[in-house]
């Protein structure tokens, strides 16, 4: 197995970022999630703000850029007012709705004939049969000196049917993976032990004992922290 493609959205619920190299830190890939999109009674996200997925974000030398704008400018909140929030910085855990990194496998996302992007994982494994990462929580992935722990199936929401370049929704996305997947697709996992990870690293799967010291986020009903 190799890692075939890897992603940070440096912005809750915008658009993610293609990479050819991440570091892996003990709080997810470096730069991922750092500022969200704060409503006047909480977070807000592409489940119910399909628009924010659609708007791009990148990393700049000093944080997340907004369609090209610095996080904390004018320009950058008015891409995100129009959805009823503003752009806030949070670095808590509970910015992560399971865990801090998102694994899926190129098997099932072919078996699922969806754009990967639907998806948002942070790290895309090659090289894997579909069906074969039904096993793999309890075990985690190696890949050089960088070890990501695999906790469970992640369960799937409505973003899933919104293309990440138009905006338009396609309901019959989501009914596929009810009813051909369970509902579930990728897997909430997180960072046993930190490091760079490159495109085309070979991966190694093994078992583990180890369990992530935190899970849940605001997606699961934890109080929004801000």
């Amino acid at each position: 197995m190799h890692v075939k493609a890897l992603w940070r959205f440096p912005v809750k619920s915008l658009g993610g970022e293609e990479l050819q190299q991440a570091t892996f830190t003990p709080d997810g890939v470096e730069g991922d999630r750092l500022v969200h999109v704060q409503g006047p009674h909480g977070v807000l996200t592409g489940r119910t703000r399909y628009g924010l997925l659609t708007i791009p974000a990148t990393t700049g030398p000093d944080g997340p850029l907004v369609d090209g704008h610095p996080w904390d400018s004018w320009q950058a909140h008015e891409r995100v007012l129009p959805f009823g929030g503003r752009l806030t910085r949070y670095t808590g855990p509970e910015r992560f709705d399971v865990l801090n990194v998102l694994v899926a496998t190129d098997g099932q996302v072919e078996a699922a004939g969806v754009d990967v992007r639907r998806l948002r994982p942070n790290i895309l494994i090659g090289g894997v049969e579909a069906g074969e990462e039904d096993g793999w929580p309890g075990h985690a992935l190696v890949v050089g000196d960088v070890v990501i722990g695999m906790y469970k199936k992640r369960a799937r929401c409505v973003v899933t049917t919104i293309d990440p370049d138009t905006g338009a929704q396609d309901l019959d996305v989501h009914r596929r993976i009810r009813h051909e997947f369970g509902g579930v697709l990728c897997l909430d996992s997180w960072v046993v032990q930190p490091g760079v990870v490159n495109v085309g690293d070979t991966v190694e799967l093994v078992p583990t004992d180890e369990l992530p010291a935190h899970v849940g986020g605001w997606i699961v009903g934890r109080p929004y922290a801000v």
